[in-house]
């Protein structure tokens, strides 16, 4: 009394041998769509260029320490308030402020900072900032730069140096 087999598309092994392959193809396929779907904003393309601007960057932070430049930066949710401590510039040109996101290049944004009568420069917030934030104040005359890390919000006064 032999029994005959069932036919092979009624067995587990052929089903799960041919599920191997097919995993790894799908799995291939998605993989390939997210790698040339994707853009990394963090690659630079010209790193030769890049290097030579890093040199005029730190010529203008030279600059600004030999101004003697000391900055109190206060946040607000819906404002930014800058005040020089010392070194404050002669003129009363506005500054710009860049704010860079470590991870999310969508995120940055600029500021300009107006001065009022009483020395103090400030400027509107669209949103309560958070998190961790690249700073770079400079005046429009791009003479002098002052980069920072904060980490925001934060109830107390900033000290801005160079």
């Amino acid at each position: 009394m032999s029994q005959t087999p069932p036919p092979w598309y009624k067995q587990f092994w052929p089903w799960f041998l041919i599920a191997i392959p097919v995993t790894s193809i799908i799995l291939s396929t998605k993989m390939l769509m997210l790698a040339l779907g994707g853009e990394d904003s963090m690659v630079i393309d010209d790193y030769y260029k890049e290097g030579k601007g890093i040199n005029m960057n730190l010529e203008k932070i030279q600059h600004a320490r030999d101004l003697g430049i000391d900055i109190r930066l206060q946040f607000s949710d819906e404002s930014l308030r800058l005040e020089f401590v010392q070194g404050a510039p002669n003129t009363g040109a506005a500054l710009s402020m860049h704010f860079q996101h470590p991870t999310l290049a969508d995120k940055d944004f600029n500021l300009l900072l107006t001065q009022n009568a009483a020395g103090v420069f400030s400027a509107p917030l669209a949103h309560p900032l958070e998190g961790k934030w690249k700073l770079t104040l400079e005046p429009f005359d791009k003479q002098w730069r002052i980069l920072q890390d904060v980490g925001l919000p934060q109830a107390s006064p900033i000290i801005f140096r160079p």
